[in-house]
């Protein structure tokens, strides 16, 4: 049991890491009316701690990159709050769901629902924070609700098609290579019914975003 904690721990470290590096070098704006709001895909490997290891691992890879990230690009406590609640409304919901239907029907329901909660828990706090942090109206806020809804849209619909593609390949590795206990693993069935879900998603997301973009 200590080896497979051990083991666990050190899969969660590199989670962490990773969700850090891809921050910082992956920073793109998806809505160009909100250039505060840009997509970076540390949420794909927090979804791929939560369907390894459960939602509890979710939310700590969340936290803890989160932590990391403030050090390098700075910020307040109220950046930290902002960004663990928007990973952990998607990766740990999307976690529960498939804890429950262990399946690939569970996996995209998970992330369906996941991509749901987050776009309404981060239009409320949003709404609530926004003219704290940035000192405007609250009818300004209202203003953008919109935008943030797509931002988030689209910021899931990516996030979900890639962790899709990848989820069955990396869970591969990790097994074979010893990393990941295979009692601890969580397995995903359907892995070409996956992947087409998956470039689904993506391509949908790439089509909306091309769309904004010409009508701007």
């Amino acid at each position: 049991m200590k080896n497979i904690s051990t083991k666990k721990m050190t899969v969660l470290a590199l989670f962490c890491a990773l969700a850090v590096v891809l921050c910082l070098l992956m920073r793109i704006p998806l809505v160009p009316s909100l250039s505060f709001l840009s997509y970076d895909p540390k949420d794909v490997i927090i979804g791929m701690g939560g369907f390894l290891f459960g939602p509890v691992s979710a939310a700590l890879i969340s936290a803890i990159s989160s932590a990391i990230e403030l050090l390098f690009r700075g910020g307040n406590i109220i950046d930290w709050l902002m960004n663990v609640i928007s990973s952990c409304s998607f990766a740990c919901t999307a976690a529960v769901v498939y804890k429950r239907m262990h399946s690939k029907n569970g996996a995209f329901i998970g992330l369906c629902v996941g991509i749901a909660v987050q776009i309404v828990v981060m239009l409320l706090w949003n709404y609530v924070m926004d003219p704290i942090y940035f000192g405007m109206p609250r009818q300004a806020v209202v203003g953008m609700l919109p935008a943030i809804a797509l931002f988030n849209l689209l910021k899931g619909l990516i996030n979900a098609g890639i962790l899709l593609l990848i989820y069955k390949p990396v869970s591969n590795a990790l097994h074979k290579s010893g990393a990941l206990p295979k009692r601890d693993e969580e397995e995903i069935s359907g892995k070409k019914m996956l992947g087409a879900i998956g470039t689904f998603a993506i391509i949908t997301a790439a089509v909306l975003l091309l769309a904004i973009i010409h009508m701007i």
